[in-house]
């Protein structure tokens, strides 16, 4: 292939590989932060404030209407009093249960534990258990030295009509998980209250397991069991097989009746014909309450939900995902949240990139985090756990490594631009140069590029005898006071200062944000012939404070030549200088020192042709001659500045 084809193919993946690493800190920054926030995911420090996360969204969701498959039967303050005793007689009990198997229910489950005969009408009740088929009693299968298992009536054990209503609270107290199986101390497998209810009741829908699948399936929904490290848990017990709750709302979730009503007989029968029925402790004092998501840490008295509620909670759940597609919570694999919190911090990192220059990043990074905080909320509604906190956080702590890492780069660059434009340049010189740094600075240089400048050179006419003439450390004091004076002015007139030379000073107008158009070169040309005007009134000023104290009077020659010349960074890593070169330069500073006959002024402009033709309506200047400056073969055109109405005139070649 021939060179100039290959290079042209080559060329746009060498601007996309200068993309790819100008934009370094972005690449780099996105995956360690994301590896960062992962990793302390893991440690399990961000788990109470990621429920703390899922439980505004319950509490912020939507109420769902009262869920009319279940009923309980609450044993409330009002009843412990009006009954005068607790628990409840065994005797209670059993015509409790009769009324409520009268009016045909679904299934019927006993949240009390019947361990041991409780007053009177013990015979009666275990009857009633041995005839109800679709009656369901519990017992704790789990226990510890605190809180030990608690036996079920060995009537229904018998029967195996028995289940666990044993809960899963989360590190923090809350229950958020449900158990639908688990395994007990002696091997024996067991399900949950919940779920038997719920299993009676869809079967009586006409929906049964489905045998052939690895997780349970009922209907439209397959329950898989939730693992360990399953959104922001890491390492919890997930023993058995556990859901992810999802409440309906936190009061009013199932219609409720007092057992003193039901006793009464003025609970309608079709609160009860084909529901399920649950029968358990609504009392304060009885202590079957728990927290939940609805148990707002901000109120002094965090509500709480009663046992019995839980265990309607899990049933509801599993019968309306399998007949009616409500969402299960679900949560993400791994490795998609992952990549979740990698693209947030991404996100983060380019929007701190973006907006290194703007004030509106703290607003735009405000309005980013609400709109994951939203969009993560939207998205629960449909039954999805997403993190909200991780990518947030990995957005906030990639907007401060980018905002630290592009301190660090632009901090190295002012160095650069410090180093390189630190002679002296005007603040708003300096501002212009630090905002187009990029397009300046090319790997700390300033690339070489050839413009149209004005090249000033100013020098103080026979130094060498003032020097001779002066003590050392006064001769510093009055070339500084002269330097300093100088130098202002240039500053003042848009100029920078290339070099010092001795006692001679080399400005430049029209860099290092080159001048482009004509009018633009035309006004350096003119700022450059008023600042020498300036240095003339500025030396005649100081010659007049200089005579009062009896120190040397000065002379000083300037030449002014605009033409084409180079700009760059010329030197070492270890010292660069931003300097010009080129054939102006030589031609200004030949300039200065054409003719050092004796001068009748203090101060005397020469200016090439170009500067004259760009300045004619800033001063007047007569022209000396055709001149053939050293090093020159072609004869230039010398103009001088007039300063005063008899300037003299002189045309020799030097």
């Amino acid at each position: 292939m021939p060179l100039p084809s290959l290079l042209a193919k080559i060329a746009p993946w060498k601007t996309v590989g200068k993309q790819i690493w100008d934009w370094r800190g972005l690449w780099i920054t996105a995956p360690m932060v994301a590896g960062f926030v992962i990793a302390v995911r893991f440690t399990g420090l961000l788990q109470t404030f990621e429920w703390a996360v899922l439980d505004e969204f319950f509490r912020r969701r939507p109420p769902e209407p009262t869920d009319s498959t279940i009923l309980i039967v609450g044993i409330g303050e009002g009843d412990i009093r009006t009954l005068q005793q607790w628990p409840i007689s065994d005797a209670v009990l059993a015509e409790a249960l009769t009324k409520i198997k009268q009016h045909q229910p679904s299934a019927i489950g006993l949240d009390l534990y019947r361990d041991l005969p409780v007053g009177t009408g013990y015979e009666a009740l275990a009857q009633i258990f041995q005839s109800t088929p679709n009656l369901i009693g519990i017992e704790k299968a789990i226990g510890n030295r605190d809180d030990p298992p608690i036996a079920p009536p060995s009537a229904l054990k018998k029967l195996d009509q028995v289940a666990s209503n044993d809960i899963v609270p989360d590190a923090d107290g809350k229950i958020r998980r449900g158990l639908l199986v688990l395994e007990t101390a002696n091997g024996e497998v067991m399900e949950s209250l919940g779920l038997r209810l719920a299993l009676f009741y869809l079967h009586n829908q006409g929906v049964n397991p489905d045998p052939e699948e690895p997780y349970l399936k009922l209907g439209q929904t397959t329950f898989v069991p939730f693992r360990a490290n399953d959104g922001p848990y890491v390492r919890a017990d997930d023993g058995g097989q556990q859901i992810l709750l999802n409440y309906r709302r936190s009061a009013r979730s199932f219609q409720t009746v007092s057992l003193s009503d039901l006793l009464a007989g003025t609970v309608s029968p079709d609160l009860i014909r084909d529901r399920i029925v649950l029968i358990g402790a609504t009392a304060s004092s009885s202590n079957d309450f728990f927290y939940t998501p609805y148990s707002s840490g901000w109120s002094s008295t965090p509500e709480r939900m009663a046992g019995v509620e839980i265990q309607a909670t899990i049933a509801s759940q599993i019968i309306h995902s399998a007949l009616f597609g409500r969402p299960l919570i679900r949560v993400w694999a791994e490795p998609l949240e992952w990549a979740w919190i990698l693209l947030w911090s991404g996100i983060g990192a380019a929007a701190g990139w973006a907006g290194r220059n703007t004030r509106w990043t703290p607003l735009m990074m405000l309005v980013a985090v609400g709109g994951l905080g939203i969009g993560c909320f939207l998205v629960f509604l449909q039954g999805w756990w997403i993190p909200v906190l991780p990518p947030a956080m990995g957005m906030m702590i990639s907007i401060v490594a980018v905002t630290r890492y592009i301190a660090d780069i632009e901090r190295k660059d002012r160095q650069i631009v410090m180093n390189l434009f630190g002679r002296h340049v005007t603040p708003e010189v300096a501002d212009a140069i630090w905002r187009d740094r990029h397009q300046i600075l090319t790997a700390g240089r300033v690339e070489g590029q050839q413009i149209t400048a004005t090249v000033m050179f100013t020098d103080i006419k026979d130094f060498s005898r003032i020097a001779e003439q002066t003590e050392p450390k006064a001769l510093m004091v009055w070339l500084n006071e002269y330097m300093e004076a100088m130098t202002q002015l240039v500053l003042e007139h848009g100029g920078i200062v290339d070099k010092f030379i001795g006692d001679s000073v080399m400005a430049i107008f029209g860099v290092p944000i080159p001048s482009t158009t004509e009018a633009a070169i035309a006004r350096d040309a003119q700022n450059a012939v008023r600042c020498s005007i300036a240095m003339a009134a500025r030396l005649d000023s100081l010659n007049q404070q200089w005579q009062a104290n009896n120190r040397p009077t000065v002379r000083i020659r300037i030449g002014i030549s605009t033409g084409t010349v180079v700009i760059g960074s010329v030197g070492s890593a270890q010292r660069l200088d931003y300097t010009t070169i080129g054939d102006s330069v030589n031609v200004a500073s030949r300039l200065e020192s054409y003719d050092r006959s004796s001068e009748p002024n203090p101060c005397r402009i020469l200016v090439n042709e170009t500067t004259y033709l760009l300045t004619q309506g800033c001063c007047q200047a007569h022209l000396i001659g055709s001149v053939t400056l050293r090093g020159r073969e072609q004869p230039v055109k010398v103009y001088q500045i007039l300063l005063s109405p008899d300037p003299v005139d002189k045309s020799k070649d030097q």
